[in-house]
């Protein structure tokens, strides 16, 4: 049996929680594997990098006070590109804004006119970005980026 998630609100505390299940009539224990993870998909590098971090830490049985920081700024970050105080009427532009903001897309628009960053969207992009660069893929595509589309 294989666990996934798509909760965006609990990513990282998913990630470190030990589930029991039963397994053949027996206790068992499983981890979330992975899953469909919020905004990720605009920061793949970091998500991964803290993905390994993760499993290393289960592995260790080294779960400290830190990761519910991480899980608390990973939530605020996946809120700002989603746009959940706005009832995810931003959430593809929200993705689209940090990728053109990294100079991987030209743009922010949508096929749909109608679908727009929200007001105070941007900002909270700003916001999470200044609060949280250790989990931002900025500098990395930044260094790869002329490479990758030249």
């Amino acid at each position: 049996m294989i666990l996934y998630t798509g909760n965006d609100d609990t990513i990282v505390t998913d990630l470190l929680t030990p589930f029991p299940v039963l397994k053949d009539g027996e206790r068992a224990t499983r981890w979330i594997a992975g899953g469909l993870l919020g905004h990720w998909g605009v920061w793949t590098r970091r998500a991964v990098e803290l993905l390994e971090s993760i499993k290393q830490a289960r592995t260790m049985r080294s779960i400290t006070l830190q990761w519910l920081s991480i899980a608390a700024a990973v939530t605020d970050m996946n809120a700002a590109v989603f746009d959940s105080a706005n009832r995810f009427h931003g959430c593809i532009p929200g993705i689209l804004e940090v990728l053109r903001r990294q100079g991987l897309t030209p743009s922010n628009r949508c096929l749909n006119p109608h679908e727009q960053l929200s007001p105070g969207q941007a900002e909270e992009l700003d916001r999470v970005c200044a609060s949280y660069p250790e989990w931002t893929d900025d500098a990395f595509v930044a260094a790869n980026l002329e490479r990758w589309l030249g």
